[in-house]
């Protein structure tokens, strides 16, 4: 509606969309009229931009009416989101809504996402005389059936990994727990440790494996055979009985509590924690608590693509206004928490292509099964978000920005200072994260005090992330922080290496890791007796 009156006021973008697409498309007919002609083809009208690997197939090329298909489509989608892009007068969050939104749909229309305009679903089709239609039948519902109902693809072969065997298997012990979640103790790799501890806070969107999936690529294993010692927070998957667990108990009981228990596991209270994501952005807030308690037991802190400032929030704005969050907040009184599933639908949205097109067709078109991927069966593992800890996060947070804010929130009875926090800090953001834009990770240089270090890692929020040496993947950028500098201007001082961020990290870390090594430290070996194996049971709750 925003959209109509603004159009129905100035027309001007609707018409210029209009004019240049009717101009591509005279250019596009004479093209293919020259090709059924014979002529060698003529450079393309338009393309498909470098990353879209939806148009890969050689018959989007070499075939003239698959081609004449793709670059109409093309140009229709360019028409779409040129007309919604200019238009003029419309709220800023109204904007990125409409350009989200429109996004989506174009998305949902393209030719390679039907069985009639894609050749390589046709091409296999003829091959296997239609049995990829009936295996991708089976699979249509199969996952109707496994989702209630929802539309919601597979995304790798779950069969093929299994919790402690295939992933999460890094040897550990689980020391401690509560409601709200499991402390694991790992094993060393190493006959002497740095003397202090490494606390792992991850994000409880998803499950805690995400740092310790194959052994190839697990951030836990490999930090293990670098000499630390580590403990990770294994959180609970919530449900109704948690409904009134809040942001604060999500403090107290998950790394407060770890610190105190790793002090009776170890002897040790100095301890240096590594928040990622939701998980740093609770880390932060726990700093900012200690800081002003004046309790000194963090010496450094780690932050993995995590949100401390959300005043620009990236795409994921888009599903957080008022009328949305009472939506949720009414969705979450029926039972007490939100389904998991909801969140995973709201992240896969940020690259349909690729999280949900690429799957429908090769599940659903060509028949196949999805690959084995441990990143993509970790991302389907969702759990559910209690109902007074998520409205909470949403408002005080996405909403209001309060958390930037000193003394914006209280916790326990604490204000909360970000600028408190006076411990040197590594700050790692990713390039291409739909869900921390790492200019928003940036701003949190502008809130901690102490020593900071800012490191810009290649690729999204997981795979950038995770990133081990061994694979000499993606690169990533480091440069000096200059005060009243701003993201953009940081980035083009900043100097390029090759290869894993994790090295840059360790050689950062080992310089605040409490001085001499000591004697490894075995699970189970201190005041805290072993309650069971590595991953835990409540990793394994559905």
């Amino acid at each position: 509606m925003a959209m109509a009156r603004s159009l129905a006021a100035d027309p001007s973008p609707l018409i210029d969309a209009q004019m240049k697409w009717w101009d591509g498309y005279l250019r596009l007919w004479q093209q293919g009229a020259q090709r059924l002609q014979g002529e060698a083809p003529s450079e393309p009208i338009v393309e498909p931009a470098p990353d879209d690997r939806r148009f890969r197939d050689p018959a989007w090329t070499e075939n003239w009416a698959f081609d004449h298909l793709k670059q109409s489509y093309l140009l229709t989608a360019a028409c779409v989101q040129s007309a919604v892009g200019d238009i003029q007068g419309l709220e800023e969050r109204d904007a990125a809504k409409l350009a989200f939104y429109s996004r989506q749909f174009v998305d949902a229309l393209a030719p390679t996402n039907f069985l009639a305009t894609n050749p390589a679903a046709l091409r296999e089709t003829v091959e296997t005389k239609g049995e990829n239609l009936l295996r991708g039948l089976r699979n249509v519902l199969d996952d109707l059936e496994r989702n209630d109902g929802r539309f919601a693809p597979r995304m790798s072969d779950e069969g093929h990994f299994t919790l402690g065997e295939t992933v999460a298997t890094t040897p550990g012990t689980v020391v401690f727990q509560n409601d709200l979640m499991q402390l694991i103790q790992y094993a060393p790799g190493t006959e002497t440790v740095y003397r202090r501890p490494l606390l792992i806070v991850p994000p409880w969107i998803n499950k805690y494996y995400v740092l310790d999936l194959r052994p190839k690529n697990s951030f836990v294993r490999w930090a293990v055979s670098k000499g630390y010692t580590v403990f990770l927070i294994s959180w609970v998957n919530p449900d109704e009985r948690l409904a009134e667990k809040t942001f604060e108990d999500y403090m107290l009981e998950g790394p407060l509590a770890a610190l105190d228990a790793i002090a009776e596991a170890t002897g040790e209270r100095d301890v240096a924690p590594i928040g990622y994501c939701l998980g740093g952005t609770l880390t932060a807030a726990t700093l900012a608590y200690l800081a002003a308690r004046g309790d000194e037991r963090i010496k450094s802190a780690t932050f993995f693509a995590s949100l401390v400032d959300f005043a620009e929030p990236g795409e994921l704005g888009v599903f957080i206004d008022d009328a949305q969050i009472e939506s949720l907040d009414a969705m979450m009184a029926e039972k007490g928490y939100l389904d998991g599933r909801h969140m995973a639908t709201t992240f896969n949205m940020l690259r349909a292509n690729d999280l949900i097109w690429s799957f429908v067709v090769n599940n659903y078109l060509l028949g196949r099964e999805p690959m084995p991927f441990d990143l993509l069966f970790w991302n389907s593992d969702s759990t559910r978000m209690p109902a007074a800890m998520h409205g909470y996060y949403l408002r005080k947070m996405y909403r209001e920005n309060l958390l930037a804010q000193p003394g914006g929130l209280s916790l326990a009875g604490v204000p909360i200072d970000l600028r408190r926090i006076d411990i040197p800090t590594y700050i790692v953001a990713t390039r291409e994260d739909h869900i921390a834009p790492w200019q928003s990770c940036f701003a949190a240089c502008g809130l901690y005090g102490g020593q900071r270090r800012f490191v810009l890692g290649a690729s999204g929020h997981i795979a950038g992330i995770i990133n081990p040496p061994a694979a000499g993947k993606y690169g990533y950028w480091t440069g000096p922080i200059v005060e009243s500098q701003g993201a953009d201007a940081w980035l083009a001082a900043a100097e390029r290496h090759e290869g894993s961020w994790w090295n840059d990290w360790h050689a950062w870390q080992r310089r605040r890791a409490g001085g001499n090594k000591v004697p490894a430290r075995v699970p189970g070996a201190g005041a805290l007796k072993p309650i069971e194996d590595a991953p835990g049971s409540y990793v394994l709750a559905a």
